[in-house]
Formats: C-alpha cells, structure tokens, sequence
C-alpha cells in the first residue's frame, strides 16, 4: 500500500495585478486553464501560512511565500496551435531544434500587455519555472524533468526586459518536449497530450552582491528520511542545506545533510578531514554583470558559478561556517578566526543564531498534515533582515507494505548483491535486462560521455518495453561530473532497480534533496547504495559471465536466462538481489 496524499485542485486565485509586488496577494494568474501542480503547492502554502501558521513564534524570521503570477495551460495550448508547433514537438528533432523552433514563434498577444507591465514594474531577478498538469504529483512526480530559467531582469531598458522574458517562457514551454521528458512519459505510461504546461514567473529570494544576486542559504527538507544515520530514524525526516541558489541540491551537488530532531549531529564523516574534503566548496548566484554571451537555450545563461571566497568576500558565510583550526584539529563555529571554511551552518544549528531549525520543523508538521502524506519542501533564506521564502511544497510516497528479509538472505553464492541502505519496497521478479557501467573502463572525467552512452542504451530498451537492473558508480544523477554520472531521469528511465556502487578514490553519499532522487521514491524504483567499506560486495565475476546483447565504451547490456529475484524491506532498508 501506498500513501494517498490529499492535495486539493486550487484554480480560484485572483488575476495578474500590474502592481506586481505591490498587491495584497502574493499569487496571482494570467490567461486561464490550469495552474499546474507546482503552483498548486504553492497555493496550498500560502493557505498554510495565512490560516495555521503563528507567525509570533518566530519573531527573528519573516515567513513568506515569494510573489509570483502564474502563465496557465490554455495559454501554451493557444501557443502550440497558433503556431503549428505540435508536429516539430511530437518529433525526433534534438532538443535544441526544438527550443529554437519555440524561440522562433509568438507567444499569444493576449498576454504580451501583462508581461510588458511587469517587465516595466520589476527590476529585481526571477525565476520562470514550470508547472505542469502532471508535475508534483505523488506517484509520478516529474520532479526537475521541465525547465527553469532565472533571469537578472536588471538590464536599463523595458523593452530587453520584456524580451528575456518572453524568451524564458517560450525556454520553459519548449522543455515539455526535451528527449528527457518523452522518456519519463513513456516509462510511465503518459501520451504527449496528456501534458499541459503553465508557466511561474517568480520573484527571487536573494540579495545583490556586486554582480551576483544570491540567498545566504538553500534547503530542501523531507519530512520522512529514506537514509537516517545515527539516532535518527526515518520519521525524523532529513534536510539539506547549501550556500546559495538551490540549483545545488536538486541537482544533486555537495550539501550539509541532518536530521532536524538531532542539528547538531551532521553526516557520519570519518574525520575532520574528510569533512574538510566532501563539504560544499561553490555555490551558484545570478548573474547582475555585464550581460554574458547570448544563449536563450541554455538553462544556466544567466547563472554564475562561484567559489567559497566570494562568498567570503560578499559577507554572505557567517551565519553558515565553521573555521578549521590545524593546530587544535578543531572546527569552531562562526568566522573568528583565519583559517579554512567549513560550510556546516554550525552557527544556525549549534549555536541557534537563528531558529530555523524549529521553524522547518514547524512547517513540515504543518504541510503533512494538509496534504496527508510525507511532504518534501524547498526553501530560501537571507540574513539582515532575516526572511525565509517558501519555494515549494510536493507529496512523498512511503510505501508501508511489509516485506520481510532474513538475516540468511543477504548471503550466500546465489546473492548477486545486497546491502542495509536501500530505497524502496517490495518484491520484483520480472527483470532480466542489466545494464553496467564496465569497471576497469570507469574514470571519472569520462562520465559525461557515460550519460550520453546511457541515454542510448535505455532509449533502445524502453522502446522493447523490458526493465532492467542498472549498476553504476557514484552519485547518480548529480550535475557535478565528479560526483557520479550525470544523466537526467529521462537518461534511465526503463531503469526499474539501481545499484549504487563506490570505488576507492568515489565515495559519495546519496543526494536526498535532488530532484532525481523525488522521482525515484515517486516512482518506486528500487534503489540500493553499496559503501565502498560496507560487509556486502557486488558478485562482478558472475555479472560479466551472463549472455552479452551489446557493449559501448562504457556501458554493456546482459541478458540473464531467468528472472532476477529482488526483495526490499522499505522499513529496515535492507534488500537482496538474488540470482536465478
């Protein structure tokens, strides 16, 4: 059994004020259809906020929804036939000719006064996102599947202002027919017209530091943890936190991971310095600059990715930083002395400069209870004053169905491989299919070239219709090349059970707070994490002895003469991969 969120259809919000952010609503709508999952998150948020939350709890923190106006469906649907769109986006055209198809068309006129009366209003930065009917949704979640564009929105003139956001609508509308996308579709079952794209337009939470314009901090927060480590257990939920646009941590980058029932116990590093090693080390900000080279196709055209000591330089880490102190081999909160940065937020969690802690807490009780389900939100802060912006709200799925693994299980000759941090839950035998990454040919530097092999590999196998076990080293799905192999979910989408294995010099935790990782519990994909020092080993002898169908440079594809037998205990997060 599954979890049934109860999340209701809200479409009754008010229509676009041109006085932007000076109206007394915070959502407001253009055009008319539907506001799409994400803005349905949003709404209920806001609900939230106005009608349950005491805001006299936390006098340090202002709470608040960021303004924002929301494009709706019958809109891209008005775009898509006025001109003739849907042939070139039903096709096998890449995805850059697609977008620059959508560049080349005309938004509908109706909407151009709106857009224009914000673009003359607001010189601040936005974030135009998706929000798609199907988006956020419990069991299928398409989570970071469609596109974000956030946009400086500085530049002098109305006239360029108004153009970038035209050209990030149509950016955003054009991601509903990305490659990734279809491939998400088809693996759950969806038909190209079951899809509907509306639009956010959304204020910023940040501040201007010379030419970047960033939040001190980033979260995302779970209020059910997959992965608990130490006292912690599942039910005390998980957050994530980073140094800047979130873009790190659903992306899957490097962020400070904790439980909120316990902030002062962070990962199980094995020593300072591997703490010193694996902590976030940049961070990404918009770009308030000289405008860059003109990309309108590219996601991060008006992005910066920067390091620590610009962060340092703009004052933005002393609510967030230890210090590391060689002579004592010590961290000690806060920025007193000189010394390496630590971004372990120590000063919030430790030293509770701010409560926010308590205040995530708070929120995540209160959205579980609206929704009836685990929830996951997204969140931005900044410091002086202290604000903290409410960026999204989306159902978990916990699987409650018990499946029981003995201890007897987890060993023996006919184990291809198990392990005690799984994801998921039940029973599968209907896998035959294994893609690998080939290990003596796995370098590190080589990954990007490994997505794009992946990417072919599982469209060949979706078209056939057969789930497949797939085996790979590394953070699946991080952006950060070095972390793992960067594929997006449409990459692997036939993928039905994923092993996580580690190499000596690749030993990375799992991502909670990225989008890949919402689409993997969404969609129940078995998931199992094998640390490199763990008690159980992956059986690669047997693997490599099974009938091949096809090699690459990287990745080979086996076909086994009977099912896989694969049981996953979702309560103790155990599982066994067992050979026929």
């Amino acid at each position: 059994m599954k979890n049934e969120p109860s999340v209701p259809d809200r479409q009754d919000i008010v229509p676009f004020d041109r006085d932007f952010f000076d109206s007394e609503e915070r959502i407001s709508s253009i055009g008319t259809g539907s506001i799409g999952g994400k803005a349905q998150g949003l709404v209920i948020l806001n609900e939230i906020l106005r009608s349950e939350f005491d805001s006299t709890e936390y006098p340090q923190i202002a709470v608040g929804i960021p303004t924002l106006t929301v494009i709706k469906t019958d809109v891209f649907d008005a775009f898509m036939e006025r001109n003739d769109l849907f042939k070139i986006a039903q096709s096998d055209a890449s995805d850059e000719n697609i977008a620059h198809k959508f560049q080349q068309a005309d938004l509908p006129f109706e909407i151009l006064g709106d857009l224009n009366a914000l673009a003359n209003q607001v010189r601040s930065p936005l974030a135009i996102r998706s929000s798609s009917l199907l988006e956020d949704a419990a069991n299928e979640p398409f989570a970071g599947i469609y596109g974000t564009k956030m946009i400086p929105n500085n530049q002098p003139a109305t006239n360029t202002r108004f153009q970038r956001l035209v050209e990030a609508v149509k950016f955003v509308y054009a991601s509903t027919f990305s490659r990734s996308a279809k491939n998400y579709r088809k693996a759950t079952g969806h038909q190209i017209f079951d899809e509907k794209m509306a639009v956010i337009i959304q204020e910023v939470i940040g501040r201007h530091h010379d030419r970047r314009f960033y939040p001190a901090l980033s979260g995302v927060a779970r209020s059910y943890n997959f992965y608990p480590f130490g006292r912690a257990k599942p039910e005390d939920g998980v957050v994530n936190l980073a140094l800047g646009l979130g873009k790190t941590i659903v992306d899957g980058g490097i962020s400070w991971t904790y439980a909120p029932s316990y902030p002062k116990i962070g990962p199980p590093y094995g020593s300072i310095k591997e703490l010193l090693q694996h902590s976030q080390k940049d961070f990404w900000a918009i770009n308030m600059g000289p405008p860059p080279p003109y990309e309108p196709l590219k996601e991060t055209e008006y992005l910066l990715h920067e390091g620590l000591q610009a962060a340092e330089l703009d004052g933005t880490l002393a609510n967030l930083c230890s210090t590391y102190d060689a002579q004592s081999d010590r961290l000690t909160p806060g920025m007193g002395h000189r010394g390496p940065r630590v971004l372990n937020f120590a000063p919030l969690l430790s030293l509770k400069s701010h409560p926010i802690n308590d205040l995530i807490k708070q929120i995540l009780f209160l959205c579980q209870a609206r929704m009836n389900a685990p929830v996951e939100i997204e969140l931005a802060m900044t410091f002086h004053p202290a604000f903290m912006g409410l960026l999204q709200v989306r159902p978990m799925v916990v699987v409650d169905a018990e499946v029981e693994i003995e201890e007897q299980e987890l060993i023996g000759d006919n184990v291809l491989v198990a392990s005690d941090s799984v994801l998921g839950n039940g029973i599968i035998n209907n896998i035959q299919d294994i893609l690998y990454v080939i290990p003596e040919n796995f370098k590190k530097e080589n990954t990007r070239s490994m997505a794009m092999e992946l990417n072919e590999f599982n469209r060949d196998i979706i078209e056939k219709e057969m789930p497949y076990l797939l085996i790979v080293f590394g953070r699946l799905g991080s952006t950060d090349p070095w972390l793992g192999i960067p594929v997006d979910w449409g990459q692997i989408s036939g993928a039905q059970v994923i092993v996580e294995a580690s190499q000596e010099d690749l030993r990375v935790e799992m991502s909670q707070g990225s989008h890949f990782f919402h689409n993997l519990t969404g969609l129940g994909v078995g998931y199992f994490s094998l640390p490199y020092t763990g008690k159980y080993k992956l059986d690669w002898d047997w693997v490599k002895e099974q009938k091949e169908i096809r090699s690459g440079d990287f990745i080979r594809h086996v076909r086994l003469r009977l099912p896989l037998q694969i049981k996953i205990d979702g309560r103790k997060g155990r599982g066994v991969i067992q050979k026929s």
